[in-house]
Parts: structure tokens; sequence; C-alpha cells
């Protein structure tokens, strides 16, 4: 075994040569485009049309620059900076970053300025945000030299934000906010899957943030957030979980002094000496594992590592022993894997290798709990710590040894891993490994463990792997066995095949694995046929098959492995010809005869279809990676199984049939020569007779042979142009079949004609690039087992149609679409009748020439729709090259089809709306005329996920440096190519597609209810595309709505709903973000509850109005109402638009342009408060209609709840509604009304003053450094019984400090208390000297009627035995007290006294609730006030006490700890002392006692 120093140099070279190129290419980058691009897309420069994109992306940014700047000058939120900010993030998703260093940090400093602002709407915060995570994901680019942050904004932000104020009363409603009221369980899981939730985007954004704060921020930080750490307080947590989040800990050594040196020593102290396991000890292993992996070689944890190993263990909560004791407080105290296990990582290496001797220890202890018949909770923990570990130790690996050094620290040489640590590892966590892969919950884990072990130690991890195999694939008895072993050679497949220095004997294995793994292709077993598929497929993507045995006799410079590979290799032919014979078998055994019923459906099942795509993706990759003379011998096979055969269409003719097109696909001039002649003659043959065409059931050889015909076209089109007239003549033939199933198939032939043709795609994919067909002289393939594809020279061959090709394909066209055209515009002018069957063959045609052609014909054009949306910047489309130049001289079919499909659909609804099938495909020809550009977003999406996960499976996370295969790099550029022509956002809005969205709106309300979901599905898709399309279109649905209306069927009532209630992902018309929108939808959702109409009552549509309420709460935000820029933004936006060129076409604003612009916000802000106030006036006159029904008086008192703001007040009239609601019979109501009303009165409290004192002169004295706990400085502060105050005189003269943590730490930089009592709002008003809404609140609440009835009400038990002390109440009532004091204590005293003494447990409940406002209520009453009150309270409470239960003990409890929080416990030290009098007095039973 080699040196580890060979080992480096390899990767080394490999590395310098890719440098070399990546450097070069970079500064040939720089020079075609004038500045140095921060980091691009490279897979743009390998597209086919690579050399117009410079000039596009240019013209693009340069666009972007301007129109933000304008935007914000012009003081214009929505829809300017809204617009072009998406544009931005949508650019560096095209082209990465592609922008100057300067760019990049204008554009970061806009983009903070923007987030940070106060009034800023929730949504649009959000959207800024992840436009700026995106800025600032790739530290490397940006160093703090370059750019720095305050990071105070930030914190301000989150405090307003997490710690909101208001959020629990109802005032501010975030993402994912709690709500009361319309919740169901439904909604509380889809409120965690709708929206990744506003918390983690902003802890992101301060985690990409972090690295660029200043240097004292550190400093600042904790003298910030240190007075909050107090344990016995709640404030402790959010103190360590604020530090976790913001400390930086990427300082340059050189000023460590001034980051982790200020707080290391105190907060490992901390952790050290706290054993309880409290909820922030998670938060402070998190920041350590981030300051280890960020300081590696800066801190020795040497002293630390006996007690950390010690606590991860015990958070794993292992069961041990007999006694299976596992605390629930323990579980959710455990620690975050992720952190610990890079926290391990951080450690390793190193002088003292001490860290590796307790890993290897750890895993000794645990070992045993990796065996597969043990199973428990734990166990997903432990294979989590499994599959991290090796990655997070590859991944450090990286760091040090082959990535490019940035601004970022670097590990010091003393500290890096050593190849004896790396092995030293790889040994201790081997064992735990090889148990895992038959564990219980599958191997993944495993698998991914054993991937990254055996890129550093291959020699190590492969034999045992391989020793676990053979056994496995020999054995029939045992499938978990063998599938959980096939899935572990897969992931270590690329270092087997590598092989290298160090493991060189690997490559000999691959050959007996093949041939032992065939049998695997079992029709009886579908997992093990799966993973066989997916085991064989990985192999030979990685080998070139070609027989290299003829290499032994012409040279003798082959080492030993080299020879032993060669003579293996002459088994390749046999390999493939058996795996083809297997192949056929499970083919034969799944024709629809055997495997259905006659009655059965015809379709594929979902098994069948998996199946298909394992059989033709693998069979695809081996006959892509054959040699010439392997692929003639396997097409020779496959074309005489598919000639001599004949197979139903459904089944076993699909998986026929790809594995002929996946032998065309890859050598099409070879295959196509064999399969279209003997195709088009047979069909010729059998088509000779014309009645053939009118039969309804047609012969089966000649359905499957158009099948095979048609699948083997979809090849590289320049080699079909041969057989152009044969393949023509038959389209002529088969067109116009009576069967559906022939016309069906010959549909599919043209439609793949066309997309052959038309399209831009790579025609191959080798493992290497000019393929295998070398002679042995020049080219050696085992050199190139395992190798990745080159990025810099990767030599793709597209296919970009030719002139010729696009003349074919226009050729189709005029004779097979123009025809159908015209027929189907002549029936619906009503000149000739067809039948349901000629229309539905029609439609079929067009359709397939439209999906085959959509990427040659031009989009629809037309006059925009304008003045949807008010504004002063332009929203100019961004088109897109992509590579297709359109021929503006040939007739446009896109706009002929579309004139023709719209006439058909009315004269069709008129005449027979019943033909769904017909419905179906012109909703279907709707959408790709206004969205299809050659490719589905939703195919896309599947292949961009499976690109993901094959990337992940074979990637080399060690090296780095894209080191893909090069198929897989061929795939990305293509899914590149795919983007582009996907990307349609911010498009202009067009007549024509008012026309076209305006009949999906028809069919979306059609009689037939799969005619309207599926229209829905596309109505839904098209209005997320064009600019404000929405304000056009919700008139009109709401016109469906209308109570006056008489003729509205339920279908049509029906399909309206869906329209407002969206799809899961998409837009919901019903809750746009928008005053101008809501203000029409909400009312309009309420008001149809007054129609007459009989079928409101049915249960689908009642079902439908609940799910719309639903979702407007679960998807409301506060809308703001103020729409302000801060100025710093104004100032940034100058400097980004001052070399901005003329060529964008924009010139300077002039001042009148930006007063015009700073009026128009103004009047914007009156605007909204208009709306908001005419949208609660609305509501409430809705609410006053007596035959309104119940259910939508309930959704509108929902909607009125979910209006309630803390920065405008709430209308007098509102007001007064919800108190007469706190009565209401609904208990629905009551519950939201008590939650109205608490906000209501936070609404109108009055502020009090403050004032700032100095702890210090107060006591006299200052502690020299920080010392927790009692000290002589926060004496003044602690609760004796002796100096109490208990006169006015004292009780003046006492400084109240109402936070009770202060002091316990340290104290606050600037401590403020209250004023005195003199100096705060008056207390005991008359009723003159208060407010039209006080006034209100105060008739109602001092009437004893209305306050009889609402403790009736409150004392209620709502389900029995789930009831707890309820916080929503509590507010209410402190919120009275608090603003207008004593002034209802009288009337309800009596009440007070009397649920006290009740035994009901919700009696009791009631009380504590009251009595808990109470307590928190008095904090600003003056002392007679409070003394009066706690006569009062005093007795009540040892009544209480004396009689309480082990159902309402809990209640109570909470009653004191709520009365008690944040206050001063001075003030309330009659319920202390009431407390600690006489426990055991024996009155009240033993459980008072006990």
């Amino acid at each position: 075994m080699p040196s580890g120093g060979d080992r480096r140099v390899s990767g080394r070279q490999l590395d310098m040569t890719a440098e070399k190129e990546s450097g070069e290419w970079r500064r040939r980058r720089e020079e075609a485009l004038g500045f140095r691009p921060q980091k691009e897309i490279p897979y743009n420069q390998l597209l086919p049309y690579s050399q117009r994109l410079d000039r596009e992306s240019a013209a693009i940014l340069g666009q972007i620059k301007a129109n933000l700047a304008r935007a914000v000058q012009l003081r214009e939120l929505w829809p300017g900076l809204l617009f072009w900010s998406r544009k931005l993030s949508t650019y560096i998703r095209l082209y990465g970053r592609k922008f100057s260093k300067e760019d990049h940090v204008i554009f970061v400093k806009l983009l903070y300025e923007l987030v940070v602002m106060p009034k800023l709407e929730i949504s649009m915060m959000q959207g800024f945000t992840r436009l700026l995570i995106s800025l600032l994901k790739k530290k490397e680019l940006l160093s703090r030299e370059d750019l720095q942050l305050p990071w105070r904004p930030l914190y301000e932000t989150i405090e307003r934000i997490l710690y909101s104020k208001t959020e629990h009363l109802g005032l501010n409603w975030f993402p994912n906010s709690v709500r009361q009221g319309l919740s169901s369980s439904k909604s509380c899981v889809l409120s965690v899957l709708h929206r990744c939730s506003i918390e983690n985007v902003l802890k992101t954004l301060v985690k990409c943030c972090r690295p660029y704060f200043p240097v004292e921020a550190t400093a600042e930080m904790l003298d910030e957030w240190q007075p909050l750490m107090c344990p016995f307080d709640v404030t402790m947590q959010k103190a360590v979980s604020y530090f976790e989040m913001f400390l930086p800990t990427s300082l340059p050594p050189h000023l460590q002094h001034k980051g982790f040196r200020l707080w290391f020593d105190e907060f490992i102290g901390l952790y050290v000496a706290v054993q309880n396991l409290p909820q922030w000890e998670g938060n402070l292993v998190n920041l350590f594992a981030r300051l280890a992996t960020d300081n590696i070689g800066y801190i020795d944890w040497d002293e630390y590592i006996p007690k950390i190993f010690t606590r991860f263990l015990r958070s794993l909560n292992l069961p041990v022993g007999s006694s299976q004791v596992s605390t629930s407080k323990y579980l959710s105290n455990a620690y975050e894997m992720g952190h610990v296990v890079v926290w391990i990582t951080s450690m390793l290496g190193g002088p003292s290798k001490l860290a590796q001797k307790h890993l290897s220890g750890f895993f000794n202890s645990i070992a045993s709990f990796y065996h597969p018949s043990n199973n428990g909770r734990w166990l997903m923990k432990l294979m989590k710590l499994l599959q991290r570990l090796p990655t997070s130790v590859v991944r450090r690996l990286h760091r040090e040894r082959y990535k490019k050094p940035t601004w970022l620290n670097t590990v010091p040489d003393s500290h890096k891993l050593t190849d004896q640590d790396i092995t030293d590892f790889v040994e201790s966590i081997k064992q735990p490994v090889v148990l895992a892969m038959f564990s219980k919950i599958g191997s993944l884990e495993a698998a991914q463990a054993l991937q990254n072990l055996a890129l550093m130690r291959p020699e190590l991890v492969i034999p045992p792997v391989l020793e676990k195999t053979y056994p496995a694939l020999q054995t029939l008895t045992e499938p978990h066995q063998l599938t959980a072993t096939l899935s572990c050679v897969i992931g270590v497949a690329r270092s087997l095949v590598t092989g290298g220095r160090w493991f060189p004997e690997g490559p000999t294995h691959m050959l007996p694995l093949l041939m032992r793994a065939l049998p695997g292709v079992d029709p009886n077993d579908f997992s093990k046929c799966m993973i066989t598929f997916q085991f064989i497929a990985t192999f030979s993507t990685l080998v070139p098959l070609v027989d290299c045995s003829s290499v032994l006799q012409e040279r003798n410079d082959l080492t030993e492995v080299e020879k032993q590979l060669c003579s293996a290799t002459a088994e390749f032919e046999d390999f493939v010809l058996l795996f083809m014979d297997r192949c056929f078998a499970l083919i034969e055994i799944s024709t629809l005869e055997q495997t259905r019923e006659e009655t059965e459906t015809e379709k594929m099942t979902h098994v069948e279809s998996l199946v298909e795509l394992g059989l033709s993706s693998t069979f695809s990759t081996i006959l892509t990676q054959c040699s010439k003379e392997i692929f003639q011998v396997a097409l020779d096979k496959v074309f005489n199984f598919a000639a001599t055969n004949i197979f139903e269409t459904r089944v076993a003719g699909r998986m026929v049939a790809d594995m002929c097109r996946a032998a065309s696909k890859c050598r099409p001039a070879t295959a196509l020569k064999r399969f279209v002649p003997h195709c088009c003659n047979v069909i010729t043959q059998l088509t000779i007779n014309d009645d053939v065409l009118q039969e309804q059931e047609l012969d089966k050889e000649l359905l499957w042979n158009l099948q095979l015909l048609s699948e083997v076209t979809r090849v590289d089109g320049d080699k079909l142009l041969l057989y152009k007239d044969q393949v023509v003549n038959i389209l002529r033939r088969t067109l116009h079949l009576k069967c559906k199933q022939g016309y069906t198939l010959a549909g599919n032939l043209l439609h793949h004609l066309l997309r052959s043709t038309t399209l831009i795609y790579p025609t191959e994919y080798c493992s290497v690039p000019g393929g295998f067909d070398k002679p042995f002289t020049e080219y050696f393939p085992i050199k190139d087992w395992g190798k990745p594809g080159d990025l810099w020279n990767l030599g793709i061959q597209w296919h970009v149609p030719s002139e010729e090709e696009i003349t074919f394909a226009y050729y189709l066209l005029d004779n097979f679409l123009k025809p159908e055209l015209s027929r189907l515009q002549r029936c619906a002018d009503g000149e000739i009748e067809m039948s349901r069957d000629d229309i539905h063959q029609s439609l079929c045609i067009v359709q397939n020439c439209l999906m085959g052609s959509g990427s040659l014909l031009p989009f629809l054009g037309g006059d925009p729709i304008r003045d949807l949306a008010p504004t002063l910047v332009s929203l100019t489309e961004t088109k897109l090259c992509t590579g297709v130049n359109y021929d503006t001289t040939r007739e446009n079919y896109r706009e002929a089809i579309a004139q023709v499909m719209r006439k058909l659909l009315h004269h069709m609804l008129d005449n027979s709306e019943d033909d769904t099938k017909s419905l179906f495909i012109i909703i279907k020809i709707m959408g790709d005329l206004l969205q299809f550009r050659g490719s589905y977003k939703h195919e896309f999406d599947s292949r961009w996920k499976s690109f993901n996960l094959v990337k992940k499976s074979m990637e080399n996370r060690l090296y780095g440096k894209k080191q893909h295969i090069r198929a897989l790099l061929i795939d990305r550029v293509m899914l590149q190519h795919e983007l582009r022509t996907l990307t349609m956002e911010g498009c202009v809005y067009k007549t024509i597609h008012r026309d076209l969205l305006r009949d999906l709106l028809l069919l979306s309300t059609s009689t037939y209810s799969q005619v309207r979901s599926k229209a829905q599905h596309v109505f839904f898709t098209a209005l997320g595309t064009y600019n404000f399309c929405c304000r056009d279109l919700i008139p009109l649905v709401l016109e469906y709505l209308r109570p006056d209306k008489q003729d509205i069927s339920q279908q049509q009532m029906k399909g309206a709903l869906y329209c407002l209630l969206g799809n899961h992902n998409g837009v919901c018309l019903a809750n746009l973000h928008d005053w101008d929108c809501i203000v029409a939808t909400w009312p309009a959702i309420v008001s149809s509850g007054l129609s007459k109409a009989i079928f409101l009552e049915k249960p689908s549509i009642v079902r439908l109005f609940d799910d719309l309420a639903e979702k407007i709460h679960r998807q409301y935000e506060t809308i703001g109402l103020n729409f302000e820029l801060s100025d710093r933004c104004v100032e940034l936006s100058v400097s980004l638009c001052e070399e901005i060129d003329s060529a964008v076409g924009l010139t300077p604003l002039t001042a009148e342009e930006i007063e015009i612009g700073i009026r128009n916000q103004i009047a914007k802000n009156n605007d909204s408060l208009r709306n908001y106030e005419k949208l609660i006036g609305t509501l409430l006159d809705l609410l006053d209609q007596r035959n309104l029904p119940w259910k939508f008086e309930q959704i509108a008192i929902g909607f009125l709840s979910l209006l309630l703001r803390d920065d405008a007040p709430l209308p007098t009239r509102s007001i007064k509604f919800f108190i007469q609601c706190l009565n209401h019979d609904a208990l629905v109501v009551r519950k939201m009304a008590i939650s109205a009303v608490a906000g209501i009165m936070k609404q109108l409290k009055r502020p009090h003053k403050k004032t700032e004192i100095d702890p210090y002169s107060i006591s006299g004295s200052r502690p020299s450094q920080i010392q927790p706990g009692d000290r002589l400085d926060n004496q003044w502060l602690h609760y004796k019984s002796s100096s109490l105050p208990r006169t006015k005189d004292e009780w003046e003269a006492c400084l109240f400090v109402e936070k009770t943590h202060w002091g316990y730490y340290t104290w606050p930089q600037k401590m403020i208390v209250y004023a005195p009592m003199n100096q705060q709002p008056k207390l005991g008003r008359s009723k003159e000297e208060m407010s039209e809404a006080e006034q209100l609140i105060c008739d109602q609440f001092s009437d004893p009627q209305f306050i009889e009835k609402l403790i009736k009400f409150l004392s209620l038990e709502d389900r029995k035995g789930k009831d707890k002390f309820n916080p929503r109440r509590f507010c209410l009532f402190k919120g009275l007290f608090r603003n207008f004091d004593t002034a209802f204590l009288p009337v309800l005293k009596p009440h007070l006294e009397r649920l006290v003494s009740d035994s009901h447990e919700s009696a009791q409940r009631c009380g504590a609730e009251i009595i808990a406002g109470l307590i928190r209520g008095c904090k600003h009453w003056t002392y007679e006030k409070v003394e009066q009150l706690w006569e009062i309270l005093c007795p009540l409470l040892r009544t209480a006490l004396s009689s309480i239960t082990v159902e309402t003990y809990s209640d109570w409890g909470t009653c004191i700890a709520t009365a008690c929080e944040s206050r001063d416990p001075r003030k309330l030290h009659w319920l202390f002392e009431l407390l600690m009098e006489a426990p055991l007095s024996g009155e009240g039973g033993s459980f008072a006692d006990a």
C-alpha cells in the first residue's frame, strides 16, 4: 500500500489540470464580459447558442439595475420594486451570480435595507429575504473587506416578528401564526407544510449575514443579551438562542480576541456546570459546533472532550439495563444530530488525538445497538449519526486538501487530518456500518455512509461489503439481504470500479458481480427487480462495455490487474445477451392477457410502469456504453424478438417498443435501417384494403407495428430525413383510421416526428466524449473505468434543427394540421356536420401537431391590456433566447389553432356540451397554446429530482469540482436549456390571453365535474404567468356569486368557488395580498349567502364555503397600510444606476417625476386606509341583514377578526359589534369575540411614561467582573419580608423593576423603569374624559345583566376533561382592568365569590382566569386601589386553595404563575405572604395537605 503522499499527489494532479483550465476559462470570460463575474453557471457556456447569451444577460442585468433604481426613487414598492426584484432572482437562477463585485455589494445593501424596514408588509419582506439569502449564500464571493452589515437592524426585525407583542392578540398575522376560531387538525398540519415559516427564513438570513457583522459586534451583543441570562427565567432560552443565531465565529485569527475569546470560557463553563438538561443546552451545543468548525486548530478542546462525549451519549436516550427509564423531559431536549456530528468532526486530528480515542470508545459502547434485531425510537438517531459523520469528515478533508483557499479561515497544518487519522476514523466506524446494512428501517443510511467511507479508504470498507454480497447473491430465500447488500454496493460502485493505487483489485470484482446479479431480474419480486436494474445501470454507466481481450496479444506493457481485466471483458457480450434474455422473459410474463381479467382496466398498473421505466433506462444505458460489435449483436437480437412476435400495445408492447427505442437512440443510422423499412412494409401491406380504415377493431399486428414505428422515430432528427417519404405515406394511411387505438398511435408517430426534427437536445450520453469506436492502438478503454467527465472538455453533440428539418416539419404541419383546422372551422361555423368521433379524431391530430412543434411556433401576439395596476416603472417581459429563430414568413399556427379552438368551443358548448372527451382535449390544447414551448414543467421537475438523486448516489464529495460522470453533466446542461424554455414569469397580459382565460373560466364552471377540474388546473397555472391578470378575472368569477342573479346553476356556483379557492400551491384568488382584491372578494363570499337558491344547503357546497373560509384564515397575512421606503434605500438606489448606459433606453429621473412618485405613494397609503375601513363597513352591513344564514354570519365574523391591526384602530362600530358577540349563542363566535376584544383593549391602551436609572448609583457599588447571583449591587432588589412597602409613602418611594431577570447576571446598558405615579395616565376617569370606543365598553361592562350572562357563558364546559386555563380570556380581563382600573370591580365581585366556592372545575377555571387578569391588570394602580383589591382577593384565594381538587390544581398553578410573570415581587407581597402562611393548617382534607 503506497504512502499517503502518493494519494494526495494523484488527486492534486487532477485538480491542477482542472484548475488551469477553469482559470484560463475565467480569464477568457472576463475579457468577453468586460467585468469579472462573481460566479456564473458554467453550463450556460456549453449550450449550442451560448455565443448569444452574454449580450442577452448584459441587457437583462442592465434593465434590472435601472428599473430597481427607478422603482426605489419613485417610492414604488408595488408593483415596481417587487416585480424587478423577482426578475433579479430569476436572473440568478438562469445565470448564477453573473455580475461584478460592485453590483453584488450594492444589491446586497439595498435588499438588506428593504428587509429591515419596520413598516414593510410581511409577504413582501419574505420575498426580499429569500432573494437576499441567495445573494449571500456563497460567502466566498464577498469578503469582510468588500461588505459590512450592521447587526442591530436585523435583531430588531427578528425581535419584532418572532417575539411579537401583538401577534398572540390577533393584531398581527404572520405566516403560520396560531389562529383562533376556524382551525382544524388538518389546517395545523397544512400550515406546517404550506410554507417554510417566516422563522426559518429569518434564521437563514441571519446565518448568511453573520460573517459580515463588524468587529465590535460580539462585544455589543454580549452587552445586549447578557442581562437576560437568568437560569430561573424563560429569558435564558431567548438569550442563548440569540447568541446561537447572531454571534460571529469566523473572524480571522488576529481579531479573535474581539470575537469568541470574549465569551468562550464563560459559555463552556456554563455548559459544564449546568447538569439538568435545560432547554437551552441544545442551542449552546449548536453554537459550539459552529465555533469548532470555523476555528479548527485555534481552540484546545482536550480538557472538555470526556465531558462532551458523555453528554452526547446521554442525549441519545439509549435504553440501558432492565429498567426502561426514558422520561419525556430528556426526549425533548436531545441534541440535533447534525450539529453534534460537525462538532465531533472538528475536534478530530490535532497533536493529541484524544477525540478519536473517545470516538472509538463511543462506537464500541453503542455498536450492539446497531444489530438488526434491536429496534426502538432511538434507532433513527443512531442511523442519522452513521450517515452524517462520514459525510462531515469528507467535507472537512475536502476543505483541507482540495478546496480553493478563500478569505475564510484555513486550518493550520498542525491540525490537519493526517492519513493515519483517517484510517483510525474509518476503522472505528466500520463495524457499526456493516451491522447497520441490514437494519429494520432500511439500508439507505448505511449505503450513504459507505459511499463516503469508500472515498477515503476503499481497501478497508469495500472487502467486508463484498463478503456480505456474494453469499447474498446466491440465496433465494432472503430477498431483504439481497436488496440491502446491493444498495450498499451501488453506493461504493464508483470507488470499486476506479480501483486506483490503494485498491487495485477493485475492478476485478465488477464482472462477477454483474453476472451474479442477473437472476435478480425477476418478475415475481418487484423490489428485487428494481434494485437489480439500478445496480446494473450504475455499473454500466461507469464502465465502457468493450471487449478488450485482443489487446493481450498486441501489448506487453500491462500490469497484472489490467491483464485480468482484459481477459474478463470477453464476457461483456455474454452479459448483454443474458440480460436481454432475462428481460424478454420478464416481458412475456407481463403481457396483458396473463396479468388481467377481461373486465379490468387496460392501463398499466403503477408497478408495471415502474418496471417499464427501470427496464428501458437500464437497457438504454447498457447500449450507450457498448462497443459497435456488441451493439450489433444486441440490435439483431432485439429486432428479431420484436419482428417475430406480436404484442398487445398496453403493457408488453410498451416495454418491447421501449427497448427498440433505446437501440435506435444509441446508434440511429444502424437501427433505423432495420426497423423503419420493416414496419412500413408491414403497415402498408395490412392497409392496402380501404375497408380496413373503417374497422372498429384493428388487426393486432397492424397496431403493434404502428406502435413500434412511433417509438423508434424518437431519435436524432436528421437521421430520419432519409425515410421521410415512407413515413409520410404511413401517416396518410393511418391518421384517419376509424379505430381509436389506431389513430392514437398514428398521432403519436406524428408527434414524435415533429419533436425529433424541431427540438434542441444532446444526441449521445457516452461516458467518454467521442465514443469507443477507436482502434486499441490509440485508445485503451480499461483506463476509463469510472472516469469522471471533464466539464471543460465535455464535447456535447447537439441536435440543432437544420434548415431541411424545419422545412420538413412545416411540410407535416401544412399537410396534416391545416386540413384539420379548416374542417373544424367549417364545423364550428355550422357549414358541415361532424360526428363526435370525427371531432375527437381531428382534435387529437391538432393536439399532436401542437405538442410536436411547440418550440417552433412563436408565442401568441396581440395588444397588451393596460391600466390593471397603476405604475410609473416599465414592467417589460424579458425574452429569453432558446436557440430557435422564429420564421415570421410562415403561418403562425399557434394563432390559427387559438382562433379555431375558441370558435369550436363555443359551438360545442351551445350544441353538445356532453361531449366531454373532446372538451378535455380542447382544454389541454388551450393550456399548451398559452404555455408550451417544447417541454412541460412537471416533466422538468421530475427530471430535476431524478438528476439530483443520481448525482447524490454517485458523487465524489472528496475532490469536489463537479467530478461527475459525463452523462450526468450532459443531463445538467440539457436541464439548463429546459429551464430557459420554461421560464415565463411576468409576461405581458394581452387580449388573446384574456380571451383564452375567459374561455377557461367558462369551462371551469361547466356542468361536468371532470371538465371543471381539468379546466381549473390549466386556469390556475396561467394565472401565475401573466402580470395582474387576476385583477381582470376576479370580477368575472364573483359574478357567479351574486345573490340577485337568478340563472346560476349549482355547478357554476361550485366551479366559481373552486376558482376562488385555487389549488394547493398556486394563487388563491380569494386571498391576494392586495386591498383592491380583498375589498371585492370577501364581501362577495359572505353576500352569496343571501341568494335565494336552494342548493346553498347542499353538503358539497357547504363544505366548499368551509374550505374557502379556512384557507383564507390559514393564508392571511396582515396586509400593509404603509408603503413608505426609507431614505437609506433611496441613497443606495442612486449609486445603483450611476453607471448605467443609455443602452437600456432610460433617461435619469427628473425632480418632477420623483415628486409625482412621492405623491402617488402618499395617495396609495390613503387609499389603503380607505379600503380597509370600507371593507369593515361592508362586512358589518352584511351582518346587519336579518336573513343572512348562520354559516355566512360566522364566516363574516371570522373575516372581521382577521382585520384587527396594531397600526390602525378598529372603527367604533365594529368594536360595538364584537362586544355584543361576547354573549352570542354560538361558541365559535364567542371565542372569536374574546380574542378580538382582548386585541381591542390592547389598541386602546394608553402609553405609560418611562425613565432611565443607574442601578450602580442606587446600590453604591460596582463589581469588577461579571458574577451571576446575589451581589452587593443587586441587593436593593431582593425580596425581604422585613422591608416590604406596606404604606403609601413606602410604596411611592420604592423603585419597582418589573423585569425579574435584570440584575441576576448583569445590568442592562440602559436601564429603563416606569416613571412615578403622578406622571402616568389618569386613573378613575369620568365618562366625559373617555373616547367614544371606551365609553361603549364602559357601558356594556358596567351592566349587571351583561356581566351575568358573560360569566355564565365563560363558566360553561367546552370539552369535558380537556379544558385548560385559557390565556385569551386572561388577556381580555387583564386589558379591562388595565384600561379602566377599578370601574368594573363592584359588578364582578359577587360573581367571583360564587365562582371560587363552586366545586365545578369549569367555574373554578373561570375564577382563576379573572383573578389572574386582575392581578396583572393592577400594575399601574395607586396604592389605595391595590390595597383594596388585595382585601377582596386574599379571602377568595384562601377559599380557592383550600378547596383545590386534582382537576383544578393545574389551572390554579397557571393562574398564580401567570399573575407573577414580569412583575416585581415586592408589588405582589400580599400574594407571596399568603402562599407562605401555613400550608399545613389541616383544613381542606388530605389533598390540600399533600
